[in-house]
C-alpha cells in the first residue's frame, strides 16, 4: 500500500486543464521530487493533492483511501501537510507563535511537537521570539516547514521550498530534508533545482505540459541523457 497515489488526474483553472492525465506516487519514507519546466503542472498537482485545485477526472488515495478533491482541511487531519512557495509565514507572529500556528487544529501540550522542530532546526528555538516577517528567506522556509511538522505529519509536501535561497542555503535546506526523512516521513517536493533534488530522491517525475514524460530512481533520471539536454541543462 502506497501512502500517496496519484492516478492519472485531470483538472486547471477556469475551466482549461493543466494536469493532463498526471500520476505520482509516494511511499513511506520515500523521497519524491517532481522536476519539468515552467507551466508543466508541477506546483499544480500538489495543489490538486492538497484539495486547492478541483480535480475533474483521475483519482487520489491516500493510505489506500480515496480522498479525491478532500479538502485542506481534511487532508491535515489525515497527517498531510502542505508547505506552499510563497506567503508560507505569518509575518507579525513570531517564530513560536507560527509554529503553533501549524497546530491549531489539534488540543493538549504544544511543547513536546515544539521540541520536534526545534531538533530538526535549531535556530528557531534562538529565534523563537523574533517576528519571522524579519528573518531571512531560508529563515522563513526553516519557519513555513517546521510549522508543517507540528502536526506529526505521514507525508510532507513542499513547493519550491529552495526558491530564492543562496547555494549555500540550498544545500542546508536539502540537508533538512533528509533529516525530515530519517524520522519517518513522506516528502513530495516540487523542485527547480532539479539536479541537486534528484541527487536526494529515491524517485523523480520529469513532468511536461501536464502530464508524466519520465518516471525513475533520481539516480538513473540523473544519467537519463533525454532527461539531462531536455530538463536539467545538458
Amino acid at each position: 500500500m502506497s501512502l500517496l497515489l496519484v492516478a492519472d488526474i485531470y483538472g486547471g483553472y477556469g475551466g482549461a486543464d493543466i494536469l493532463k492525465g498526471a500520476s505520482v506516487r509516494v511511499e513511506r519514507d520515500e523521497i519524491v521530487v517532481i522536476v519539468g519546466p515552467n507551466g508543466a503542472g508541477k506546483s499544480t498537482v500538489m495543489k490538486a493533492v492538497f484539495g486547492l485545485l478541483r480535480i475533474r477526472k483521475g483519482q487520489v488515495r491516500y493510505k489506500d483511501e480515496d480522498i479525491t478533491n478532500a479538502r485542506p482541511e481534511q487532508m491535515v487531519k489525515r497527517g498531510v501537510a502542505y508547505v506552499p512557495q510563497e506567503k508560507n509565514v505569518f509575518p507579525s507572529l513570531t517564530v513560536q507563535e507560527n509554529l503553533e500556528m501549524g497546530a491549531f487544529l489539534l488540543s493538549g501540550d504544544l511543547r513536546p511537537r515544539l521540541e520536534k522542530v526545534y531538533a530538526v532546526f535549531p535556530k528557531l528555538r534562538d529565534r523563537r521570539r523574533q517576528q519571522a516577517g524579519l528573518m531571512s528567506g531560508g529563515e522563513r522556509q526553516m519557519v513555513a516547514m517546521g510549522r508543517a511538522l507540528m502536526i506529526d505529519p505521514e507525508l510532507l509536501m513542499l513547493d519550491e521550498p529552495t526558491a530564492g535561497l543562496s547555494p549555500l542555503l540550498i544545500d542546508e535546506t536539502f540537508g533538512r530534508i533528509r533529516e525530515i526523512q530519517a524520522l519517518g516521513i513522506g516528502v513530495l517536493m516540487v523542485e527547480q533545482n532539479a539536479k541537486q533534488a534528484l541527487a536526494i530522491a529515491d524517485r523523480g517525475y520529469v513532468l511536461a505540459t501536464g502530464a508524466n514524460r519520465h518516471e525513475d530512481t533520481g539516480p538513473n533520471l540523473l544519467a537519463n541523457r533525454e532527461v539531462a539536454e531536455m530538463f536539467l541543462g545538458g
